[in-house]
């Protein structure tokens, strides 16, 4: 099946790399497709890759670009994904900004098959937040992409699937609606900056974070003075994230067994 299978093999590395076990870190957008190699201790060893999101941006033409954005950042022991919408064991509940076919889709399950190793598969946002929060009290991260992401921790634990951007807002619109791509392409950078503005002075007095972290590609084009207690991150958090989803003990979908020769 071409939504399952890579181009060609993926090689088969020792169970744990030279230097330490290497994760292969993913992130899906509704705009592009990232990845890179992150080492035992959460270093990058490698060049961030990046192509743009195929369209339509079905579960097949997205894993067939992946396997060939991947292929040349060699050796690597685990996958962690960081898909855009509600993640349930692996499986995609929904992807607004991607594809109908994407509902039930198991995305762990494909990883696995297609590479032989083990995936273990987070929101977006949930892993951007992996990449900045301290794991003090309530920290809270919202990404400001083709939608609008949200993550919510308590003492660095993540609470999973917080669908703010489908909330209404105001004026019959969502929070994705209101600072959401479309939204920015349409009200120029800024008259979409007041309206982000309005969504953090909303967002904090409901959840009173310690900390407010802003993510996602179009967080760079905030030009207004912030709360002390919220922060604009680096992009690549939501890739450098993805070694916190190994740090418990929970099941993994495991990598299927070579068959014999």
């Amino acid at each position: 099946m071409p939504a399952t299978t890579p181009a060609r093999a993926i090689p088969v590395s020792p169970a744990t790399a030279a230097g330490g076990t290497r994760t292969l870190a993913i992130d899906i957008g509704g705009t592009g497709l990232k990845a890179l190699v992150l080492g035992p201790d959460g270093a990058v060893l490698t060049d961030r890759a990046r192509v743009e999101t195929p369209r339509p941006a079905t579960p097949a033409n997205i894993l067939r670009d992946l396997w060939a954005l991947i292929e040349p950042l060699g050796e690597f022991d685990r996958i962690s994904v960081g898909f855009p919408g509600v993640v349930i064991e692996g499986v995609i509940k929904t992807a607004p900004n991607l594809h109908e076919d994407w509902e039930d889709f198991d995305l762990a399950r494909a990883l696995a098959e297609g590479s032989r190793r083990p995936v273990r598969v987070l929101n977006d946002a949930g892993v951007q937040g992996y990449g900045v929060v301290e794991g003090r009290g309530v920290e809270m991260v919202l990404t400001l992409g083709t939608g609008l992401g949200c993550a919510v921790y308590n003492d660095g634990k993540y609470v999973p699937n917080l669908e703010l951007a489908h909330h209404p807002f105001g004026n019959g619109k969502t929070y994705e609606q209101y600072v959401g791509k479309k939204a920015l392409e349409k009200i120029g950078k800024k008259k979409w900056n007041k309206r982000v503005r309005e969504v953090i002075a909303q967002v904090l007095p409901i959840w009173n974070p310690r900390k407010l972290y802003l993510g996602g590609g179009n967080a760079k084009h905030i030009k207004f003075a912030l709360p002390d207690n919220v922060t604009i991150t680096p992009n690549i958090a939501g890739l450098v994230g993805g070694i916190a989803l190994w740090r418990d003990a929970k099941p993994a979908v495991p990598a299927p067994v070579a068959p014999a020769p």
